[in-house]
């Protein structure tokens, strides 16, 4: 063998240990997992909203939108996971009522309307279903689907506000006064009825009354007074 062959011999490189090929294809394993884990952790945000839709087309009540915010930030797991425990909380109060209403209280598809928000599920009680004009006792026709709604908030575990509310016409004559104290009176109707006949816990069961002052739509049209009368049941998850 020349001189020259033998240098050129001498020069070559052995290379790279075999097993750090391996750790490469490890590490770049793992990075592929965590960016896809990342990316699982950002909630898809129609898979955490409640369809509302037209509830005349499905149910034949009105239903809002829930609010379900994508979670920022740290603990994106985390907090995924609680809103799915929220969103089976909100569903467990929901679904049941609905169900009540499309097959056995028909007659007050148009008196009741559901609304999810955050952790809050609000049941909206029209006040020609609920009372007769001007009056705090809850019309008997109402109490059946009312013993059912009760029957369903006995099984949660949150706090419960009821809440009353008027339009802002004036009352003339009659047993009250003002509409803030019929709006009170019809929310405490409501609650001893509930505490009365239903497993709610009492001490997490409030009632408040607003009167004119929270309105819904315009006072302005008879529709939008017909929309303000109403007694509120919130649910927090």
């Amino acid at each position: 063998m020349s001189d020259d062959d033998q240098d050129i011999t001498e020069e070559v490189d052995e290379g790279a240990p075999l097993w750090v090929v391996t750790f490469g294809d490890l590490m770049s394993l793992l990075m592929c997992f965590f960016v896809l884990l990342l990316s699982f952790s950002e909630m898809d945000r129609n898979k955490y909203r409640i369809v509302s839709g037209s509830m005349k087309n499905a149910f034949g009540i009105q239903r809002k939108k829930p609010v379900f915010e994508s979670p920022k930030g740290q603990k994106m797991i985390s907090r995924e996971f609680d809103q799915a425990i929220v969103l089976v909380k909100v569903q467990d109060v929901v679904d049941p009522i609905l169900k009540e209403l499309e097959f056995e209280f028909q007659e007050f598809k148009e008196s009741v309307e559901i609304e999810v928000k955050e952790e809050e599920v609000t049941i909206r009680m029209m006040g020609e279903a609920t009372f007769d004009t001007g009056q705090a006792k809850l019309r008997k026709e109402f109490v059946p689907l009312l013993l059912k709604i009760g029957g369903v908030l006995g099984k949660t575990r949150g706090e419960i506000i009821i809440a009353g509310h008027t339009d802002n016409v004036p009352l003339i004559g009659g047993q009250f006064r003002s509409n803030l104290g019929l709006s009170m009176a019809r929310a405490g109707s409501v609650a001893e009825y509930l505490l009365k006949s239903t497993l709610i816990d009492p001490k997490k069961l409030s009632t408040m009354g607003f009167g004119e002052y929270r309105p819904l739509a315009s006072n302005d049209t008879a529709q939008g007074r017909k929309k303000n009368r109403r007694v509120e049941i919130i649910v927090s998850m």
